[in-house]
């Protein structure tokens, strides 16, 4: 592997910016991003965490850092790409349509392997991309550690056209989604590309040593790239704790404890914790009795950083918040489709960190179809060409910031095993699928402790937090699609001060092309401002939704018909003192229930006001924030 995780600090925070720099000459280098008026982000401002609520003084890049200025870039030129020098070493030339893939990638690697092993958080690198439009037409990989890409402001437009090696070549059998089953190559199978391709992929290309002649394809060679090695290879099988009854770790506690020696651990190094589901954990979750296939997996899970290590145990940088059964058994539950199903401590082997992306525009363009054609339908129009933005996995203290995408081919900026994210500042518009499958969303999957502000969206399907993503923050953004808990166990998360204006034409009915629910089917009606997973409902992808997701002081609106009136949401969009917490009561996890009966489908009971019954409003809190002292 390339390098070690020890040491990358954890710091993490914000800027908060929707500037737009203005166009530059071609050698000329854009400034960062300055501060607008607004919300502070760092630090400084920080908000004490309040009795009872979860600690989100930690969430964003480095833990509260405010992203870079110009003291943090490395002034080496050799760690400066300009755009004259894009030009001239590597044949990135604006506005001559040639496709610049090849440069751009040769660009990001040659910082990889003359800068980064040197780089830091206070000695970052730099891709100036030049105004004009670059064409695109292949993933590029974002895996140098501490590199910013950054435009000259808007008018620096990346055209995303995937080639027939980019685009996706195995469709369900009714064409109207991409099949990873069927994405097959050697020993890799199309599941490890999760959650599919981008047109910017902030994830190492690093192939563990097994697996590295088993796919050379040219259209299957991303498969083994930066996944297997952390996800099977390097997770380590848990030991109890001393009488904690098949249980490694209990919710509360830092100390987990492993059944080997602990050497492929670091102090300084992420560490995924993964717990086995359990049919105890689906019972929780009312997801029980179920015609639909229950998983083993580990739904349940969380990054940290290590602060020790043992013989045989590693101390975690703060409290676990879910128990960690030694199998899927160890806590007395029944086998799981017949199998016993390990908990791993995986440490996260060659993760990529400090990347940011400021300061330009993109869009996917998809022959024969124009956005007006697809906004506000709830289906996939070019499956094939499903390919998200920008991914982020195995990645932590990252950012987006003055970003404009248009017209992404699913979702415009997309999390899967990610940490201390800062997504900031951006303007997101449309996408040519957001059906069958999951598509078009802005994604929050797996994603930790990271924070989402300033953002506006407009015509994508949801924005979710997804399959167990716990301690984020969402801040002061305006969107037209609901603040979406999607299931899987997301948790103590924070929505507050949201703009979010439903129009009567956002419904999953509203749909012509490759239709589809979430979890399969179909699906008519509208979505809500808010929408949150019961368990009957979610078990068919994931699970139901978890304790203690905050709502505050939110600005909602549902427009109910076709040029009607956007009416206020209620009664969790009142904008008072009120703090919401979904999926609690008397200092616990519960299910939101009507008449005493768990609800099977939010759907329905949009409207209810589950006060007492799954949403604790026992608190309130007169001042602006729970996050920041002050609201600028």
């Amino acid at each position: 592997m390339r390098r070690s995780v020890a040491g990358i600090g954890l710091i993490a925070a914000v800027v908060l910016t929707g500037c737009q720099s203005a166009p530059v000459a071609d050698e000329s280098e854009p400034a960062p991003v300055p501060l607008p008026a607004g919300l502070d982000l760092g630090r400084e401002n920080r908000a004490a965490p309040l009795p009872g609520l979860p600690d989100w003084s930690r969430a964003g890049y480095r833990e509260g850092e405010n992203l870079p200025g110009d003291a943090q870039y490395n002034p080496d030129p050799a760690c400066r790409i300009t755009p004259g020098e894009l030009a001239n070493q590597f044949d990135v030339r604006p506005d001559d349509g040639e496709d610049d893939s090849a440069g751009i990638q040769s660009a990001i690697d040659k910082i990889r392997t003359d800068c980064t092993p040197a780089a830091g958080f206070d000695k970052l690198s730099l891709i100036i991309f030049p105004a004009g439009t670059l064409e695109v037409g292949k993933q590029l990989w974002v895996d140098a550690d501490y590199l910013t890409l950054r435009g000259a402001g808007h008018s620096t437009r990346v055209v995303f056209r995937p080639d027939e090696n980019t685009r996706y070549d195995t469709l369900t059998a009714d064409g109207s989604a991409w099949d990873p089953d069927a994405m097959t190559c050697g020993d890799a199978k199309g599941g490890w590309l999760w959650p599919g391709r981008g047109l910017f992929r902030v994830q190492s290309q690093a192939i563990e040593e097994s697996y590295q002649d088993s796919c050379t394809e040219e259209n299957r060679q991303d498969l083994t790239k930066g996944t297997v090695n952390v996800h099977w290879k390097a997770g380590v099988k848990l030991a109890a704790k001393p009488g904690g009854g098949g249980i490694a770790a209990h919710a509360g506690d830092t100390e987990v404890h492993l059944a080997k020696k602990a050497k492929d651990f670091q102090v300084g190094g992420l560490v995924n914790i993964r717990a086995a589901n359990t049919t105890g954990m689906y019972e929780q979750q009312q997801a029980l009795p179920t015609e639909h296939e229950l998983q083993n997996l580990h739904l349940r899970q969380r990054m940290y950083r290590i602060t020790a290590v043992g013989e045989k145990s590693i101390t975690l940088d703060r409290p676990l918040d879910f128990d960690v059964p030694v199998t899927s058994v160890s806590d007395g539950s029944a086998p799981i489709d017949g199998d016993e199903y390990d908990s791993k401590a995986a440490p996260v082997v060659d993760p990529v960190v400090g990347v940011g992306f400021e300061s330009f525009a993109f869009t996917q363009e998809v022959s024969g179809l124009t956005p007006d054609r697809v906004r506000h339908d709830y289906g996939n129009f070019a499956p094939e060409s499903a390919m998200h933005g920008i991914v982020f996995k195995w990645a932590a203290d990252s950012w987006v910031r003055n970003v404009r995408i248009e017209m992404a081919g699913s979702h415009p900026i997309v999390t899967e095993e990610a940490k201390n994210l800062q997504i900031v500042g951006n303007h997101l518009e449309g996408s040519w699928n957001k059906g069958k499958g999951g598509n078009g969303y802005l994604r929050g999957s797996r994603v930790w402790d990271s924070v989402y502000a300033n953002n506006t969206t407009r015509g994508l399907r949801h924005f979710t937090l997804q399959w167990s993503a716990a301690g984020n923050v969402v801040i002061g953004n305006d969107f037209d699609s609901d603040l979406n808990l999607h299931g899987g166990w997301e948790r103590q998360n924070l929505f507050e001060h949201n703009t979010v204006r439903v129009p009567a034409a956002h419904g999953p009915g509203n749909c012509t092309a490759n239709c589809g629910a979430e979890g399969g089917g179909s699906e008519q009606g509208t979505w809500y401002p808010i929408w949150w997973g019961a368990g009957k409902k979610a078990v068919k992808w994931s699970g139901a939704t978890g304790p203690q997701n905050v709502f505050f002081r939110n600005t909602l609106a549902k427009q109910n018909t076709p040029d009607g009136p956007f009416e206020a949401y209620g009664p969790y969009g009142t904008g008072g003192d009120t703090v919401f917490q979904f999926g609690w009561n008397a200092g616990k996890w519960q299910h939101l229930e009507r008449d005493g009966v768990p609800i099977a489908d939010w759907a329905g009971s949009e409207t209810t006001d589950f006060a007492g019954h799954g949403v604790d409003t026992g608190l309130s809190h007169p001042g602006p924030s729970l996050f920041l002292r002050a609201l600028g």
